[in-house]
């Protein structure tokens, strides 16, 4: 079972990234939460799937994030791309406040859900917020200011997509320096 990669990244693109590892390059599945937060070298924890055709990583950049994905694809009809998918869509933080919340409108906004999953979603996951935004709290700094500067971007009115290429991009390690560097350049694009 692999549990984490930690390299050189060789290359990047939203829901996927090479990572050299000592010589040998392992392609891992990302949320774009995961993707805006890589840089040059990278540490991600990872899920191993093996199913009868493939293996498969999934990588993320907290404990939270990893967390949340595992929950999800043990909920009868919620895959990994599903799982992924909400990832993708939510940081840890908002997908718990959505499941405080029982926002089913919230969880019908994530590509490849319908009203039932959205339910079953919701039912199955009652009480994991608490436990989840625990999780996020003990997070690491710097993914934290990542998902912050993620949050306020969005708020401000750019796609997930410019928000994560932007941050990519960005040197800083603190939420406020990482918005700043974002915003000149989501300025120019």
């Amino acid at each position: 079972m692999i549990v984490g990669v930690a390299g050189k990244v060789v290359h990047k693109e939203p829901g996927v990234v090479h990572v050299d590892v000592s010589g040998v390059v392992y392609e891992v599945f990302i949320s774009l939460q995961t993707f805006s937060s890589i840089q040059e070298e990278v540490r991600l924890f990872t899920t191993h799937i093996v199913r009868e055709d493939a293996q498969l990583l999934y990588g993320f950049a907290t404990k939270a994030e990893k967390s949340l994905f595992e929950r999800l694809i043990k909920i009868n009809g919620v895959g990994p791309k599903v799982a992924m998918a909400i990832c993708s869509t939510y940081t840890p933080q908002q997908f718990a406040k959505v499941i405080a919340d029982k926002d089913m409108a919230a969880i019908k906004r994530v590509p490849g859900i319908g009203p039932k999953s959205a339910g079953r979603i919701l039912v199955e996951l009652s009480g994991f917020d608490e436990e989840l935004l625990e999780k996020t709290l003990t997070a690491e700094p710097a993914s934290r200011a990542h998902a912050e500067a993620t949050e306020a971007l969005e708020a401000l009115g750019f796609k997930k997509e410019q928000i994560s290429k932007a941050l990519g991009n960005a040197k800083a390690s603190d939420t406020a320096g990482l918005v700043k560097e974002a915003l000149k350049q989501l300025k120019t694009i």
